[in-house]
């Protein structure tokens, strides 16, 4: 018996083949398909969101406005948790801290029964992956975003306070996060009756001790509570039995400092432009970190903002792609690494 042929989901024996293909030539056409993207990179500048990541202005409130930070924010939060986290789970963000968990449905893990305990949002700060610096950068020059972040996703939440839980070392990024914190504060952005909405928000900064495992969201929790920074069990999860025993979510730091520029300009606009922050070092003739679409070819990412490798890429052995904790990319041949895609 011949092999049979599948054709609209069904299998068809050498007996009907006849019938089959005379069906077939019948039927009306496939629709054509979508043509496929054939050209990746180059973020448009009016696309990216972190406009400040050099440094090359100022990152205080003025500067801030400038850039449009702080814009309708009164109006995202009139909207209330659900729209907010509606938004979110639209627009398909992913946890920027290496887990990639969506972060609608995180958000809206806290959204149960009021049980008479406070929610928290815990903002993880504590970069100590190898090789990664990006939430630095944003804590750094574009610290308004994360402080606007932070309300934001604590509304979507129905928490009360956050916590910005920063690595030890980033003595100077604390002091900008407290600087920050006390401008938004003097404004009226935060505190009581935030913006006039009626809802009021505390943001509060946490020191770590440079321990590599509070960089684990548990850990870190522990760490806060002023225990030795050792991962739980699970379950109970955070979102259950999280700060001092109450609702929290842990999240990263641009995930959160992204959230503003989503609410504003629509999930559906985030779904199109997909971007993220890429952290690049090692032997490149200019390491930067740099926002771009995150279908960029990766040779493409390190010719076009890193110059290329040092001594051209015959020199290249492998890329470590995400820190420690992901195996090695060797370099097998430029053909492979041209056409590798994040």
């Amino acid at each position: 018996m011949a092999s049979p042929i599948i054709l609209g989901g069904r299998a068809f024996g050498s007996v009907s083949r006849i019938a089959a293909i005379r069906g077939a030539a019948s039927a009306a056409p496939a629709p054509p398909k979508k043509p496929e993207k054939t050209s990746f990179g180059n973020l448009k500048d009016s696309d990216r969101i972190f406009t400040n990541l050099y440094g090359r202005r100022d990152y205080r409130l003025k500067g801030a406005l400038a850039r449009g930070d702080w814009y309708k924010t009164k109006e995202i939060i009139l909207k209330g948790s659900e729209w907010i986290i509606n938004e979110i789970r639209t627009s398909g963000l992913r946890g920027r801290g290496g887990a990639g968990f969506p972060a609608g449905m995180k958000w809206g893990f806290m959204n149960k029964p009021f049980d008479g305990r406070p929610k928290y949002l815990v903002v993880n700060a504590d970069e100590g992956e190898p090789g990664t610096c990006k939430d630095r950068e944003i804590m750094r020059h574009d610290p308004h975003k994360l402080i606007e972040g932070c309300l934001i996703a604590g509304v979507a939440m129905g928490a009360r306070a956050a916590y910005i839980y920063i690595r030890g070392e980033f003595y100077n990024e604390a002091c900008i996060l407290q600087e920050t914190i006390n401008e938004a504060y003097k404004a009226g952005y935060i505190g009581k009756d935030c913006l006039g909405t009626g809802y009021s928000f505390d943001v509060f900064v946490h020191r770590g001790a440079g321990a590599y495992i509070c960089g684990e969201e548990t850990a870190l929790l522990e760490s806060m509570e002023g225990k030795q920074g050792k991962p739980r069990l699970k379950p109970p999860f955070p979102a259950d039995i999280g700060l001092f025993g109450c609702p929290t979510t842990v999240t990263n730091v641009e995930t959160v400092a992204v959230s503003p520029t989503i609410c504003r300009r629509g999930g559906e606009w985030c779904k199109l432009v997909c971007f993220q922050l890429y952290c690049i070092s090692g032997h490149v003739n200019n390491p930067c970190t740099v926002e771009e679409e995150m279908s960029i070819p990766l040779k493409q990412l390190i010719e076009q903002h890193c110059g290329g490798v040092i001594g051209g890429w015959d020199n290249l052995l492998a890329i470590i792609p995400g820190g420690s904790s992901v195996p090695l990319i060797p370099k097998y041949e430029n053909f492979f690494l041209a056409r590798l895609v994040m």
